[in-house]
């Protein structure tokens, strides 16, 4: 059997790109889990530094009050006084989505979490960066089922009418 080296060498220039694109969709996925998992395990053992610098220099953190907003110097503000206690927060993931773009530079993900609130949602984006994955956006939602909004609502609703009348004021 006759082997045509250029024709193998032209097949070979076709198939490696895609065998190592296919083999790299499910090792950036890995790799981002273990940012995720990372981020959250060093909330729960109050660990400031190691939670922070997973978190890009132009990240921003939704929390579940309607006034959390936060850049992340105002969120590292925010959080300090929970780390420095040595009780910040313990969010586990039960269920995770993660999302790649194409060139492998953004993901996005959301993921149902046990908390301390019971049942959150967080979802956000992450930016591949020369110092790896980091976080870029965080949205932490609490999980309300549907049969119990009325009753949040009711419970909300002086509340949410004073922030949106003083937002109006602006």
């Amino acid at each position: 059997m006759k082997i045509n080296l250029k024709k193998s060498r032209l097949l070979l220039v076709f198939l490696v790109p895609i065998f190592i694109q296919a083999q790299q969709g499910p090792a950036v996925k890995e790799q981002i889990t273990s940012v995720l998992d990372q981020w959250h395990k060093a909330a729960s053992d109050a660990n400031f530094d190691a939670y922070f610098k997973l978190m890009d220099q132009q990240s921003i953190f939704i929390g579940t009050d309607p006034e959390e907003l936060w850049n992340k110097k105002e969120f590292m503000d925010f959080a300090k006084p929970y780390f420095d206690r040595g009780k910040a927060w313990s969010f586990t993931s039960v269920e995770r989505n993660i999302y790649i773009d194409n060139n492998e530079k953004y993901a996005w993900f959301d993921e149902l979490l046990n908390t301390q609130m019971e049942l959150c949602r967080g979802s956000g984006i992450l930016m591949y960066t020369d110092e790896g994955w980091k976080i870029r956006h965080y949205v932490l939602s609490i999980a309300v089922p549907n049969e119990d909004v009325d009753q949040l609502v009711a419970l909300k609703k002086k509340h949410d009418q004073s922030l949106i009348d003083a937002l109006r004021k602006k």
